[in-house]
């Protein structure tokens, strides 16, 4: 005798509803255990240093990760080392440089979008092409020109500071594509009623593309920050113009790593700490114009 099955069965379109959701959650709970896994492993080096800069029962390195003995010692004795001079050397250089890199490269990106000359073309191609070359291949000239100019040793903050505004204008490909989604209408009806070339471009077109503006200064301050092999090669081991990059590492030699590690530590942290607040808050523009200027070439 058979059984009557009063249960009530789902359509085919809510089965195949059901089977992509589940499949989605799936896949989406594969991608986030892998990214926090990649996440932690990420982050291992940086807790441990933090960690490490808070120990004060010694000075070199060990074999363990938290500190025996917590406190801020190699906080307060990196003010009686050259650390402060090495910081301001490094806070001038990238607050000049993102000051005239920005300048330069929104004007060269305002300029290349909205203007048509000739040879256009090819100019925006041979910075593309002359921006591929790594600028290592040019630092024996220009270790030579700054050398000439009384720009290197202990006076190489000037030098990187013209070094890396230098080349500015070839940065323009990310934000003239953002100026181009800016419609151009709104040049012509600005000038119309008058206004001229720097008008339009201060008053009407920045506003509009405030990520672009902030975009571009957090790349042109964040890249000197961290600079290391230039800055080396124009300092030639004068203390006095070192940059912090260059500064800590002179520390990790065999005859000052026993009795600076945890130093080290200490100013590792308090040189990636501003940076990274400084782009956490502003996080929101720098995707913004990143994504915005990869819309148009």
């Amino acid at each position: 005798m058979m059984k009557n099955d009063n249960r009530p069965t789902l359509p085919p379109q809510a089965k195949r509803s059901l089977g992509i959701k589940a499949t989605n959650f799936i896949s989406n709970l594969v991608i986030y255990v892998l990214l926090t896994i990649i996440t932690v492993i990420w982050l291992i080096p940086f807790v441990c240093i933090v960690l490490q800069s808070f120990r004060v029962e010694s000075t070199w390195m060990v074999g363990y990760v938290l500190p025996q003995k917590w406190g801020l010692d190699n906080y307060m004795a990196l003010f009686e080392t050259k650390f402060p001079v090495w910081y301001m050397n490094t806070f001038l250089i990238a607050l000049f440089t993102a000051a005239g890199q920005t300048i330069i490269t929104l004007c060269m990106s305002y300029t290349l979008s909205r203007f048509r000359f000739k040879l256009r073309k090819p100019l925006m191609r041979f910075m593309l092409i002359l921006g591929m070359f790594p600028g290592m291949l040019g630092m024996i000239i220009l270790y030579n020109v700054l050398k000439d100019l009384g720009m290197t040793e202990a006076s190489s903050v000037p030098g990187l500071i013209l070094v890396n505004i230098a080349s500015s204008g070839m940065g323009y490909y990310v934000s003239k594509g953002f100026f181009d989604t800016i419609p151009k209408s709104l040049d012509e009806a600005a000038r119309i009623d008058g206004a001229t070339r720097l008008q339009v471009l201060t008053k009407i077109i920045l506003p509009l593309a405030k990520p672009i503006v902030i975009y571009t200064i957090l790349t042109a301050f964040m890249a000197p920050w961290g600079d290391f092999v230039f800055a080396r090669y124009i300092s030639n081991n004068n203390i006095d113009g070192m940059n912090v990059a260059v500064g800590l590492y002179s520390w990790l030699n065999l005859d000052q790593i026993n009795s600076h590690y945890t130093m080290f530590c200490a100013g590792g942290v308090l040189v990636a700490l501003p940076v990274t607040i400084l782009f956490m808050c502003l996080q929101k523009y720098y995707v913004e114009g990143v994504t915005g200027g990869a819309v148009k070439g």
